[in-house]
């Protein structure tokens, strides 16, 4: 018995990193999965770090199937209504219904707020403010339609709780979908959907390992690596870490996905190694 089981869920970003590990986590715990990710380069962003490929998608079909999960995986834009919910119509064409919305695909560059590009700044709100937007509006009509509840969980960040240097738009866009995911709470919750964000650290995934970031949180070094901003991002935390796993990240969704967690709605949950009280 999983602690999902019965369930479909709708995850955006899926081809790698947390999206995968949330598709992965999900099936294990008897969740039937509808994935999507854009699977190709946004230029403003591929200047610091490439995004998902068709053959990321596929190995996160594998690894779900191989979970015992049942998949629809497809290509995708979450700046694009239309083809989200595509997705997501076929999906529920296939398993008949759609109970867990994950809205976790986002991206990232960092530079000095007035240095940002005005194509750099929209990428980023686009992507991770208003594709939210379009993952949950797609899915919250059939959702109360069916009239069984649900659970929706919106991939914020560290960075939604406070504002970092070099990271003005990310930020903005993971503080506003606080504000969404309140006034979700309240409009839904006389449907027994339930809404919450979840505030990860620095995670263990492309989009923090890979040279050009390196090389941005070391800029003196010639040639940093891995090891490198491991070392450099150690004690950021009360917990002896560095980084979160995405992992990590998965067993908390798990958590607020699960009818242990029915009562919890409308909360900001970080999975940050204790950083906020340190």
């Amino acid at each position: 018995m999983g602690k999902l089981d019965g369930k479909v869920a709708f995850i955006s970003g899926a081809a790698r990193g947390q999206g995968r590990s949330h598709a992965v986590r999900l099936a294990e715990e008897g969740a039937d999965i509808i994935a999507f990710d854009i699977c190709e380069d946004i230029p403003s962003i591929a200047a610091l770090y490439p995004l998902a490929t068709p053959e990321d998608l596929e190995e996160t079909v594998s690894l779900v199937e191989g979970a015992g999960g049942k998949i629809v995986a497809r290509k995708a834009d979450v700046r694009d209504f239309a083809g989200v919910s595509a997705v997501l119509n076929e999906g529920i064409d296939m398993f008949g219904h759609v109970d867990i919305v994950l809205a976790n695909a986002g991206v990232i560059n960092l530079m000095q707020s007035w240095d940002y590009p005005e194509q750099t700044w929209r990428d980023i709100i686009d992507v991770n403010l208003t594709g939210v937007w379009n993952t949950v509006r797609a899915a919250i009509p059939p959702m109360i339609e069916r009239n069984q509840g649900g659970s929706i969980v919106i991939t914020s960040s560290t960075a939604g709780l406070r504002g970092f240097s070099h990271t003005s738009p990310y930020s903005a866009a993971k503080h506003g979908v606080v504000g969404l995911m309140q006034s979700l709470t309240n409009e839904l919750a006389p449907h027994w959907i339930r809404v919450n964000t979840v505030h990860p650290t620095s995670a263990d995934t492309p989009m923090l390992q890979n040279p050009n970031t390196y090389k941005l949180f070391m800029p003196d070094q010639e040639d940093p690596g891995r090891e490198d901003l491991e070392k450099q991002m150690f004690g950021h935390s009360p917990l002896p870490i560095s980084w979160v796993e995405a992992k990590d990240i998965s067993a908390a969704i798990v958590f607020l996905c699960s009818d242990e967690a029915r009562y919890i709605t409308g909360i900001q949950l970080p999975v940050d190694g204790g950083a906020f009280v340190k």
